[in-house]
């Protein structure tokens, strides 16, 4: 409503929901609806960050696995973004965007590869060996 009353008001919104009266309150509505933007928040980050429309098959069970894989993604680095675990260990500036907690959790990752990497060459050699590969 653009005005404080009723009379007043010359554009008035509804919002419609099957939440019980008691609950409903002009607050509860304020305070839920206030909560969507995060909502799509969480779609252009997975979408632009985490390829969550970027699957290459069709049936329900991969898409399905796909989408899980994206959401635990995006859960561990937001979770890893506010708890400071990868700015304690992998970034030297405050970590304050997704983009830069991922670019943070792909530095943990990479680094972690060549750490395995170095210690199991012979292990990786043996398993592109057996993919027809040669690593010299």
């Amino acid at each position: 409503m653009n005005a404080s009353s009723f009379e007043n008001a010359d554009d008035i919104d509804y919002f419609i929901t099957n939440v019980d009266p008691l609950i409903a309150t002009p607050q509860w509505f304020i305070d839920t609806y206030s909560q969507r933007n995060w909502v799509e928040v969480f779609y252009r980050e997975a979408k632009g960050w985490l390829g969550l429309k970027e699957y290459q098959v069709r049936d329900k069970k991969s898409l399905e696995r796909h989408f899980i894989l994206v959401f635990c993604a995006y859960t561990f680095i937001i979770w890893h973004k506010l708890t400071g675990g990868l700015r304690r260990r992998w970034a030297n500036k405050p970590i304050t965007t997704f983009p830069e907690a991922l670019e943070a959790f792909r530095t943990a990752i990479s680094y972690r590869f060549v750490e395995w990497l170095n210690k199991n060459r012979d292990v990786f050699i043996a398993y592109k060996a057996s993919l027809g590969f040669v690593w010299a």
